[in-house]
């Protein structure tokens, strides 16, 4: 029983059972174990959708966020359907499912994590989620948050991801770098700092935003520079390549860019791009599998 002990619930737990015992035994009945508190958790951002789904048990759920259905913004679209949806992000919303946690980002408008919080709402801010060790953590922070089920499960998500990770490294260990180039409709590029940076990071690609460009976080491009980059592969998302580069084929600087001319572009879940929890993993694999076919084949 020696390692039992180094648990904080061994004494109590055979303290009841005695009691139960001896209670049995004298006729009497046994005391009741106070049944464990019901968690009811709403999820506010798509990113702690995706870390909730993977670590709760489904009865835990009570709503997710008012984008977890939809596949542009999240990872976990099909299985978000099997739960109720914040019709929006509002703190109205939020209460009416009655949560006893609620979670939350360091990007979600302040005044509505006030509001949660004084209806007497506990809320849970994530404010890490830059590489995927931040991600494990936040899996980790949740998981200690609604019982040892959930811890469990959360060791096992980053068991595997751990694994994927060492066997996506070496697959990658003598690749040439590809220089690639995340085009935008917006008017800013995603440079160093940004999730597009991290899968570069992971996936045998050089980000030429960071390196030529000196960009960080999302920022305006540099037009007439860009022009001059050795940009091999565009990485862009839609059902076709075709599809996808539809868009920059009448977009200045990248219509005159040879690898929108010629169609050199990888596709990429658009979730993908911008995915801030341990489901960026996929993105990795993803995009290291579209500029490394050879490695995968």
């Amino acid at each position: 029983m020696q390692p039992f002990r180094q648990l904080g619930w061994f004494y109590p737990v055979v303290a009841l059972a005695l009691a139960a015992s001896a209670a049995d035994s004298a006729g009497m009945a046994a005391p009741a174990v106070p049944a464990a508190p019901r968690v009811r958790v709403v999820s506010q951002t798509v990113g702690t959708d995706e870390l909730l789904l993977a670590v709760a048990e489904p009865a835990q759920v009570a709503a997710l966020s008012h984008i977890a259905r939809d596949p542009v913004f999240s990872a976990v679209a099909e299985d978000a359907k099997k739960f109720p949806q914040l019709a929006s992000g509002d703190a109205e919303t939020i209460l009416r499912f009655a949560p006893t946690l609620v979670l939350v980002s360091d990007y979600s408008r302040a005044e509505l994590v006030a509001q949660v919080k004084r209806a007497g709402v506990r809320v849970l801010v994530f404010d890490r989620y830059k590489t995927l060790d931040d991600a494990f953590a936040n899996l980790r922070l949740l998981g200690r948050e609604l019982g040892w089920a959930a811890s469990a499960r959360a060791e096992r998500v980053i068991a595997d991801g751990q694994v994927r990770m060492r066997v996506l490294s070496e697959a990658l260990r003598e690749v040439a770098p590809v220089r690639v180039l995340a085009p935008s409709t917006y008017g800013v590029i995603g440079g160093a700092d940004t999730t597009f940076q991290d899968l570069c990071d992971h996936a045998g690609a050089t980000n030429l935003a960071t390196t030529l460009g000196h960009l960080t976080g999302h920022a305006a491009p540099p037009n007439e520079q860009m022009l001059t980059w050795p940009v091999d592969r565009v990485v862009v998302s839609g059902a076709s390549v075709e599809a996808a580069l539809a868009p920059y084929r009448a977009l200045p600087p990248y219509q005159f860019m040879p690898a929108v001319r010629e169609g050199r572009a990888v596709l990429l879940d658009e979730c993908l791009l911008s995915c801030v929890s341990h489901l960026r993993l996929k993105g990795y694999e993803q995009l290291a599998r579209a500029l490394h076919p050879e490695v995968f084949r």
